[in-house]
């Protein structure tokens, strides 16, 4: 990525993170409780992992990894119910706000893996509680050219005999049965998200909808 589209991405993170740093102050108390579609976590630990980058130096990280016998699961998921245990909702929605530009990135992918965690942690908390914010087109697109066989491998997305198909934009990805809806719900399919039922279309639906209950 050249340097004039690592500034673009750069912005569109800053952005992000401060959207969601002020749709964070405005939910209710209650709301932080709520599941989130990372299994296990709720809002406040989904909020707290956002921001492990910014406030963990890297002996830290080492050390913290050490603890979990060198298991990055285990390390993330221990950390982030810990933090969200000490910490308030204000505080914790800052530290993104307070973060807006800071260089963190995930140990592979650069500068566009960074935006795809802030945008695809920050859907794992509006879509289940409902609220329909509609992440800009333009980070969307940064996200979905990196959408690849191996990223989905990665995330552990099962997508084989599937195509995601777009119907707000014009993208697609795999082959097989048609599964459509929008850019952003079929990014977190991508990567290894279910959603609540209703939101896709298609014979395969069913396959990534939420257990209910």
């Amino acid at each position: 990525m050249g340097k004039a589209k690592d500034a673009e991405v750069r912005a569109a993170i800053a952005a992000e993170r401060q959207e969601l740093a002020d749709l964070l102050d405005g939910l209710p108390e209650e709301s932080w409780d709520a599941p989130s579609l990372c299994a296990g976590w709720r809002v406040r630990e989904v909020v707290a992992h956002m921001s492990l980058g910014f406030r963990y130096s890297l002996p830290r990280v080492l050390l913290e990894l050490a603890k979990a016998r060198g298991g990055l699961h285990r390390m993330t998921d221990r950390c982030a119910r810990r933090d969200a245990a000490a910490h308030s909702p204000r505080q914790l929605a800052g530290w993104l706000r307070d973060n807006a530009h800071h260089p963190w990135t995930p140990p592979v992918g650069g500068f566009a893996s960074a935006l795809g965690h802030d945008v695809v942690h920050g859907l794992d908390i509006t879509v289940p509680l409902g609220l329909e914010r509609r992440v800009p087109e333009d980070r969307l697109r940064v996200l979905l050219r990196n959408v690849t066989p191996s990223s989905v491998r990665f995330f552990g997305a099962e997508l084989d005999g599937v195509e995601l198909r777009a119907d707000d934009l014009d993208w697609s990805f795999g082959s097989g049965a048609p599964l459509v809806g929008a850019a952003q719900d079929l990014l977190l399919l991508a990567f290894g998200r279910r959603l609540p039922a209703g939101r896709l279309s298609g014979e395969p639906a069913d396959r990534f909808a939420l257990p209910l209950g």
